[in-house]
């Protein structure tokens, strides 16, 4: 499933940045951790974990510190700025060095093994991966139900709007080459609804992407912290920033129109 062609000839990737925000997580980020460099390990991955703490008030920043010994590709930093899901992405995006990245959550909700699927896909040639858990192959477990029934409402309202066949865009597990996410600045969305506007940029602005299924768990600790009441006017904010891009901006921003 993709928008543009597949680019055999693009070329191979160097490096796979994790970027993992993260607020008051220290019992899920032992696991998470652990579970993904051992996984990148088994597939020889060459990659970098970015963990950007925002401004926890528990133990997350020196479970970190203690981390970085047992798992020598982790880098964690803290969000210097303003909090908040969108801001602490974007501030590990900028903290991150590899020419390709991937958006995992903290909680271990997101599969290892599908973010490998994610980098193979990448070095076959496209720009972007972005995984459903609602297409043959992928699921959830323990999706709260009104959650759920959000979810597919926003998803539907988003295939809709911009006519594409992906439908699980608010999933932030996706992942990039670095060109895209230069190509997607400036990112305004300071909360979750970062997860919209990034892949819909770089469907808009004619990056080449494919679908791949995964899987998704409820977290085991600590308590989520997206907010469906707060979220609702974000999301159709965003939705309606990039839906003016893709109507009206006469392709000025377009991969293949950028001087």
């Amino acid at each position: 499933m993709d928008s543009s062609a597949l680019n055999p000839a693009l070329p191979p990737l160097k490096l796979f940045s994790v970027v993992i925000p993260a607020r008051d997580e220290e019992k899920s980020l032992p696991a998470t951790l652990e579970h993904l460099h051992r996984e990148f390990t088994l597939n020889q991955i060459p990659h970098e974990i970015v963990v950007v703490d925002d401004g926890s008030t528990d133990r997350t920043w020196e479970v970190l510190q203690q981390l970085k010994t047992a798992i020598p590709t982790l880098r964690p930093v803290q969000n210097t700025g303003e909090h908040g899901f969108g801001r602490t992405v974007q501030f590990g995006l900028q903290a991150s060095t590899g020419d390709a990245v991937v958006i995992l959550m903290a909680d271990e909700s997101d599969d290892p093994r599908d973010a490998v699927r994610y980098w193979q896909l990448l070095n076959e040639g496209w720009d972007c991966v972005f995984g459903s858990r609602f297409i043959p192959g992928g699921g959830v477990k323990d999706y709260p139900r009104v959650k759920l029934f959000m979810n597919r409402l926003a998803n539907l309202f988003i295939r809709r709007l911009f006519r594409i066949p992906l439908n699980d865009t608010t999933n932030a597990f996706k992942a990039y080459r670095r060109t895209v996410l230069n190509g997607c600045a400036p990112l305004i969305s300071p909360h979750f609804n970062l997860t919209v506007e990034l892949p819909l940029k770089a469907i808009v602005r004619g990056y080449s992407w494919t679908v791949t299924p995964i899987t998704w768990r409820n977290r085991r600790a600590g308590e989520a912290k997206l907010k469906i009441k707060e979220m609702g006017s974000r999301y159709f904010f965003i939705c309606a920033y990039v839906w003016l891009e893709k109507y009206f901006s006469r392709g000025d921003y377009r991969k293949n129109n950028k001087l």
